[in-house]
């Protein structure tokens, strides 16, 4: 199938495309590269063999996007670009809402206009607001403490909105939580652009003495007083968006947590990288940021059932792999 994958040359995005051509698929990315890199596209290609062929443009350009649609036939859209900084939409929430959500419409709007009938969001378990119980469940209320949240919610419901509007369209929802690592070869890696937002991005840098960590407060209702969350490889999120391919063709609106159902504090991510990679990661204990919640982690059940997806890289490997790319760059 041709695949257009937004924002794929992102983090996420890259090594998606990398697990959609090793299926036998044939990817198009669209990218505006603000928060990833080109070069991603030579990683690609070292990988699999194959340089996709790649669109610099915005999202919300449509004449430029359907420009694209007209070219290609599209089976399916897998829908990354957004920006997606927790920290960075409590400052700035217009430009959150502006971009993330005008680019989803934008997008539905081409794939009406061109017959292309699946979506793949890539969501976020933010949606699920601050849970009363752990771990989270596809059917948890839904609410959330921040406006980067907020978007992906209400993308969410376009998206549900538009897939009730057009019955034939087959829209899959993928809720996550905290991708970290990167390709075991090296070779494709969390690049951004800019001062890193994400947390492995910002432990490498202190591990290379570039920077001192801040740790975001450290008297949250958990074991070590600071934030959990369930962190997934990226190798294995981007093979739960190739599993989700299943539902094209299937009418119908479907929701899964992808993670490994268990959570890690950020002082734990800090030890084992330590640990794994014989360095030392320098931090200190900051305030806690607006928007943060104490723990996040997920049900994953849903996805192994309907799917086949499962996570199957521990914390070490997303520590190792990580360092793995980041150490010589």
């Amino acid at each position: 199938m041709q695949i257009l994958v937004t924002g794929g040359t992102g983090y996420i995005g890259s090594h998606t495309v990398i697990e959609l051509i090793r299926y036998g698929h044939t990817p198009v990315i669209v990218d505006n590269l603000s928060n990833s890199k080109i070069t991603a596209l030579d990683g690609i290609e070292k990988i699999s063999g194959v340089r996709p062929e790649f669109y610099e443009l915005d999202v919300c350009d449509k004449a430029a996007l359907s420009q694209v649609f007209k070219t290609h036939d599209f089976a399916a859209c897998i829908h990354f670009a957004g920006l997606k900084a927790v920290g960075e939409s409590v400052r700035l929430p217009l430009e959150y809402y502006k971009n993330n959500l005008l680019s989803t419409i934008t997008l539905l709007e081409c794939m009406r206009e061109n017959g292309c009938k699946c979506i793949i969001f890539s969501s976020s378990a933010t949606v699920y607001g601050d849970p009363a119980s752990l771990p989270i469940k596809e059917d948890f209320p839904l609410s959330t403490t921040n406006p980067y949240g907020t978007t992906k919610l209400m993308i969410e419901r376009i998206l549900r909105d538009f897939q009730f509007a057009n019955k034939e369209c087959s829209v899959t929802l993928l809720r996550y939580f905290n991708p970290i690592g990167a390709h075991p070869t090296g070779l494709l890696g969390e690049d951004p652009n800019g001062i890193p937002n994400n947390l492995l991005p910002v432990v490498m840098k202190a591990a290379k003495g570039e920077l001192t960590l801040n740790v975001f407060g450290n008297d949250y209702d958990t074991p070590d007083g600071t934030g959990v969350r369930d962190y997934i490889h990226v190798c294995d999120l981007a093979a739960g968006h190739t599993a989700a391919l299943k539902n094209a063709g299937k009418p119908g609106v479907f929701v899964y947590n992808l993670g490994t159902g268990s959570g890690f504090s950020v002082l734990e991510i800090i030890n084992t990288f330590e640990r794994v990679n014989g360095v030392k990661v320098p931090y200190v204990i900051a305030d806690r940021r607006p928007g943060d919640i104490a723990a996040c982690y997920a049900d994953p059940s849903k996805a192994e059932r309907e799917l086949g997806f499962k996570a199957v890289h521990g914390i070490e490997d997303m520590c190792r792999d990580a360092w793995n790319y980041a150490k010589d760059r």
